[in-house]
């Protein structure tokens, strides 16, 4: 597949995550919320967490911003769903990575469709907005080891 192919189905995927998003709502019952916000381009999100036995049971979004968040936070909730908490943090971790330019092993673990923001590296201004679902994550998993 072409470069030129490949970019446009990542742009593809990217929009339809963000035109229909995924676990965008409210979590019934126990669950912990976490509020943050990009004040550089004014994206914002809430996630809502329900973690049990060290295992990420769901996770739903909120929010507005820019079809990179949007869709990065669709894209994280389907991931982390069913996921131990380690490897959800794990998950963060190779995103990061990847939003860095490195190379990274996605074979470790299946990125899935998040594989598709990978492009987001060359534009540095965007990738705080590809990442702010991901430490929204990663704050309310510490939030919970904490209580």
């Amino acid at each position: 597949m072409s470069f030129n192919n490949l970019d446009t189905l990542y742009r593809q995927v990217i929009m339809d995550h963000y035109k229909n998003p995924r676990n965008r709502g409210a979590i019934e019952g126990d669950h912990m919320t976490v509020d943050m916000n990009n004040p550089t381009c004014g994206d914002r999100i809430q996630l809502q967490l329900q973690v049990e036995d060290n295992l990420v049971k769901d996770a739903k979004f909120d929010g507005e911003g820019c079809s990179i968040s949007m869709s990065s936070a669709s894209m994280m909730t389907q991931a982390i769903k069913g996921k131990p908490v380690e490897k959800a943090l794990k998950m963060s971790e190779l995103f990061s990575e990847l939003m860095q330019g490195n190379e990274v092993d996605t074979d470790e673990l299946d990125l899935g469709d998040i594989e598709a923001l990978q492009g987001v590296s060359k534009f540095p201004a965007r990738i705080k907005c590809a990442t702010l679902a991901w430490k929204a994550m990663e704050k309310g998993v510490d939030e919970e080891k904490q209580d």
